[in-house]
């Protein structure tokens, strides 16, 4: 993790900016250019907002409803958010190994195991068949257990073992 920590630094600022420094200031940005520079200037939107803090409530009253909304809608009702998730989940190259820890460590070994000793206790109860398709699935998870892929990850320049 201390090798890292310079692009940990850089995760962490681009969180804190993107998140709540860029968003707090450009709502105070437009909020102030679009009072003083357009409703200031046009009669019938000052007569509508006489005051800045009157403009601020109002907005507030209407937008943050509406963004909410906005954002429900992008989330459960639209594939905007989907399509996104895809990408993501295709991107994600732990989608395709073994996570460090637990998983490599203690549960894929066990799960490995099982399936070996299942395979010895059948008392030829399992179909050839089934037999070919759990050591597939061994096959698997010796890759994942050696640190390999499987499926089709979206990453180039790793070698890919499926």
């Amino acid at each position: 993790m201390k090798q890292n920590i310079g692009f940990r630094a850089w995760f962490y600022f681009r969180q804190g900016w993107t998140t709540y420094f860029a968003f707090l200031f450009a709502a105070i940005n437009t909020s102030v250019v679009t009072y003083y520079l357009a409703i200031e200037n046009i009669s019938f939107l000052k007569n509508v907002f006489p005051t800045f803090w009157i403009y601020l409530l109002v907005i507030a009253l209407i937008g943050i409803p509406f963004l909410i909304t906005i954002g429900y809608v992008h989330y459960k009702k639209i594939a905007a958010y989907s399509s996104e998730s895809d990408i993501v989940q295709e991107s994600q190259p732990y989608n395709f190994k073994l996570l460090p820890g637990h998983h490599i460590e203690v549960l894929y070994p066990i799960l490995l195991h099982f399936s070996e000793f299942m395979i010895k206790s059948s008392n030829n109860n399992l179909s050839d068949k089934e037999i070919d398709e759990i050591k597939k699935l061994q096959k698997l998870i010796k890759i994942l257990l050696d640190g390999g892929y499987v499926g089709n990850p979206a990453i180039k320049d790793k070698k890919i073992n499926s």
